[in-house]
């Protein structure tokens, strides 16, 4: 049995908290809930080698619980290739690795994920990559293959990894930054901006993956909209995304950054 917490989208540069000041504080709550592991999907910060920093940090003051994180679509902007994000970085960084939580059956699964274009289909005939490179701060991003080859890869990734934890008789949780759902995905009629941005939002076909192999748990981010956990047939589906706050844009539910981690971070225990 042990305690593990979940978040995703801390976004530390957009929202001009200062690490020093509050991981000091997050590792101190941590550890008063017995926190053994603590899960980030994701968006920490827009450069990579920063976002590795923090959890760096993070872990020597949490030691000897463990952190892990993925890399979101803003970690990746800067100082870090595709090529390098394939390989294991860091032992803190899970993405096509796991980490088999210690005195319990379950086993962590990380990868980054990506998108396909296809929570966009009711938008026939557009050119998603031309809005990308236009509008979309991911434009920035290179990779040596196009956006549905690249969650191809994604998803033969995952899926040898959960057919391995499936032989080794492990229970997974699941963790990557995109959005494996379509019941996430929010369309209007009078939004031809967020329209078009539902294209760069995840896949489905991670949510049928993840439905195929009964996976008990999925922690995702990328959407800073706030969802209760959401059950989908056998697989439970967990946002913790804590979002935005500045003087454009506020998505938060509390006044301060720390309230607003406390508020948004699940703490559940799995045996």
């Amino acid at each position: 049995m042990a305690r593990v917490a979940l978040i995703s989208d801390l976004h530390f540069d957009v929202n001009q908290v200062d690490p020093a000041t509050v991981l000091p504080q997050q590792a101190a709550y941590l550890k008063a809930q017995n926190v053994a592991l603590y899960l980030i999907a994701g968006d920490l910060t827009n450069h990579f080698n920063q976002s590795l920093a923090i959890v760096q940090q993070l872990q020597t003051l949490l030691a000897p619980a463990q952190v892990r994180f993925i890399a979101g679509n803003h970690d990746m902007l800067h100082d870090v290739s595709y090529a390098a994000l394939e390989t294991p970085l860091s032992p803190l960084y899970l993405h096509h690795q796991f980490y088999d939580l210690p005195g319990t059956n379950w086993r962590i699964i990380g990868n980054n994920g990506w998108y396909d274009y296809q929570y966009a289909d009711n938008l026939p005939g557009r050119n998603f990559l031309a809005w990308k490179r236009a509008f979309w701060i991911d434009s920035t991003i290179t990779q040596p293959m196009s956006d549905d080859e690249r969650m191809d890869r994604v998803l033969i990734q995952i899926q040898a990894q959960l057919a391995q934890a499936r032989r080794a008789n492990k229970r997974v949780l699941l963790m990557t930054h995109f959005v494996p759902r379509r019941e996430f995905i929010r369309y209007t009629a009078d939004d031809r901006f967020w329209n078009m941005a539902n294209a760069l939002m995840g896949s489905p076909r991670l949510g049928q993956l993840a439905a195929a192999y009964q996976v008990p748990y999925v922690l995702f981010g990328h959407l800073h909209r706030h969802f209760w956990p959401q059950h989908l047939g056998a697989v439970t589906y967990l946002n913790q995304a804590l979002g935005y706050h500045n003087r454009r844009l506020n998505e938060w539910d509390t006044p301060d950054f720390m309230t607003e981690w406390r508020h948004r971070l699940k703490i559940m225990t799995l045996s």
